[in-house]
């Protein structure tokens, strides 16, 4: 089987997995698992912009956690003071695009390398994270809206249908928004991926050199994947925001920004269906772990990073390919062998 027809398996079992999931999670679990699921979503959606940028951009940043905190926050403020949602959701994406398109010219432009480009990302998230934190004060307001410090803003409204303040929906209903969103941020990332441009993102992964020489000015098109990934990561936040009415500093945390990296890496760089599997299945491990006081989370998470980098570098969903590859290829010669 070649590797193509892989591809388009892989398309179709994603969408069937995730259609099943929106379709019988309702129908067969209960609520609160609804409830959890809808927070992975969000996660998943965060752990796509870092599988985005680095697995396919060759790009390290550690600052995903800013853009996903950023447009939580923007919806929050926006949200709280216009008891609506419409034009909160255009600027919780649009505000964490320009921040990233500035942020981006200024390091790309500036031809900082991979060392310096991930602790910038990182240096960024943590002065949002200390700044937010030190904003208790009755005179840190953006008009209705208390920022609160580290007790966070409560109270958010949700999501309203367009154009209609009295319908908004609940806290079931965002299991099927933040669940369609993240089948819609997947595949649209996988049709950008299969473009002119996603071509040439990969291929300044592989040899930036040579795309340079080849004319594509390199610096521009890092801007744009950067600028697209920290859509993607304002999208998660958004969702997240939504999930449980709340946001607070702590998203902006050192722990949020190295869950992102550890997501990617046990479900596999270089992939977008193993970042999703691997913000789900750890996110669901993290609040189980969470209800006990024995072991520490972070340890945990990081004892796993570990084991994944020495025993299974390429993560889950390469490995689990790579094995299914072997034995259809192995499949016909053995039945060769048999009829022999």
């Amino acid at each position: 089987m070649k590797p193509p027809l892989w591809n388009v398996l892989g398309l179709v079992a994603v969408g069937a997995v995730g259609l099943l999931t929106l379709i019988l999670v309702p129908l067969l679990a209960p609520v609160h698992v609804q409830l959890q699921l809808t927070l992975y979503f969000s996660f998943a959606i965060l752990a796509l912009s870092l599988a985005f940028i680095w697995g396919y951009g060759g790009i390290f940043s550690f600052g995903q956690a800013t853009f996903f905190g950023l447009g939580g926050y923007t919806y929050a403020i926006i949200a709280i003071n216009m008891n609506e949602s419409t034009l909160a959701i255009v600027a919780a994406l649009l505000l964490p695009a320009v921040f990233a398109a500035v942020l981006g010219y200024f390091m790309f432009y500036g031809r900082l390398s991979s060392v310096y480009l991930a602790v910038i990302t990182l240096v960024v998230t943590l002065l949002f994270h200390t700044f937010l934190g030190h904003t208790a004060g009755f005179e840190y307001r953006i008009g209705d809206a208390a920022l609160g410090g580290y007790n966070g803003i409560p109270a958010i409204p949700p999501l309203n249908l367009p154009g209609d303040t009295s319908r908004f929906i609940g806290p079931e209903q965002m299991f099927y928004v933040s669940g369609v969103c993240l089948l819609a941020t997947y595949f649209g990332l996988r049709l950008l991926l299969g473009t002119r441009f996603g071509r040439i993102i990969v291929g300044i992964r592989e040899n930036e050199l040579r795309v340079e020489l080849l004319g594509y000015d390199v610096r521009l098109y890092k801007t744009a994947a950067f600028t697209i990934a920290a859509v993607v990561a304002a999208l998660g936040g958004l969702m997240f925001t939504n999930w449980n009415s709340f946001i607070d500093p702590h998203v902006f945390n050192l722990g949020t920004s190295a869950e992102i990296i550890i997501w990617v890496i046990v479900g596999g760089l270089g992939t977008l269906v193993g970042p999703i599997v691997g913000a789900i299945a750890l996110g669901f491990l993290a609040v189980e772990l969470g209800t006990q006081q024995r072991f520490d989370v972070n340890l945990i998470l990081g004892a796993i990073l570990v084991v994944f980098v020495l025993v299974v570098p390429q993560g889950i969903v390469p490995m689990t390919r790579r094995l299914l590859t072997e034995w259809w290829e192995a499949a016909p010669s053995r039945e060769h062998r048999f009829e022999g």
